[in-house]
């Protein structure tokens, strides 16, 4: 463990990217090794991101979470804009099943409500910082000069800010909503100069995402 601590305290881009390759392995894991493997699997990528954000704090300085009105505005505009245009465009790949531990385990089962709770803690708390670092800290500076670190956080280019946005847009089915996510996220950071508030902004979107989900029943949207 030492030697891999090593390993990523003397290189600035494995730091950002090693933790986020691993949390994205464990999400290409749910549901391959049966229906339960969904839920199961996600409660595991929640416990080791969680890992992996505490193993990162040291070695990645800009990973600190910054609360403005800025940050809350952007997270709940997203969220707003995730939910509205959901019926307006056409999706992208396939969706990977629905996510509905109550259809699994029961109608408000103590299982269903366990899984539930770790949905919505992970979204909130541990996929923020995992996927803001990837992005926003590594990746759109890493388009711009390999030499990212040499990069500032506020610094603004049309090219990676685009190609980035585009990115995080296919990673995700809901590709536009994606698209438009990034846009928002990205320019919080250009505008704020820190990486802070896009992981705030991010936390607030998914919390309230999964508020909805819960509140309506749009399993679909997880």
């Amino acid at each position: 463990m030492n030697s891999i601590f090593k390993k990523l305290e003397a290189s600035p881009l494995l730091a950002r990217v090693v933790p986020f390759a691993i949390f994205v392995a464990l999400t290409f894991c749910q549901g391959k090794f049966g229906e339960a493997s969904r839920y199961w699997f996600y409660f595991a990528k929640t416990i080791v991101g969680a890992w992996l954000i505490w193993f990162m704090r040291p070695l990645v300085a800009e990973m600190q979470w910054q609360f403005s009105w800025e940050s809350v505005v952007v997270g709940v505009a997203v969220f707003v804009i995730w939910v509205g245009v959901d019926d307006l465009y056409p999706k992208f790949g396939k969706s990977g099943g629905e996510w509905n531990p109550n259809k699994t385990y029961g109608q408000s089962s103590a299982w269903a409500w366990m899984f539930i709770v770790v949905r919505t803690l992970g979204s909130s708390i541990v996929v923020p910082p995992l996927e803001e670092v990837f992005y926003r800290s590594w990746l759109y500076r890493y388009i711009a000069k390999p030499d990212f670190q040499s990069v500032p956080l506020g610094w603004f280019s049309w090219t990676p800010f685009l190609v980035t946005s585009a990115l995080f847009g296919f990673a995700h089915y809901e590709w536009l909503a994606g698209m438009l996510c990034a846009l928002a996220y990205q320019g919080l950071v250009c505008w704020k100069k820190r990486l802070g508030d896009a992981i705030s902004a991010h936390a607030m979107t998914n919390l309230l995402l999964a508020l909805w989900v819960v509140w309506q029943g749009a399993w679909k949207f997880w």
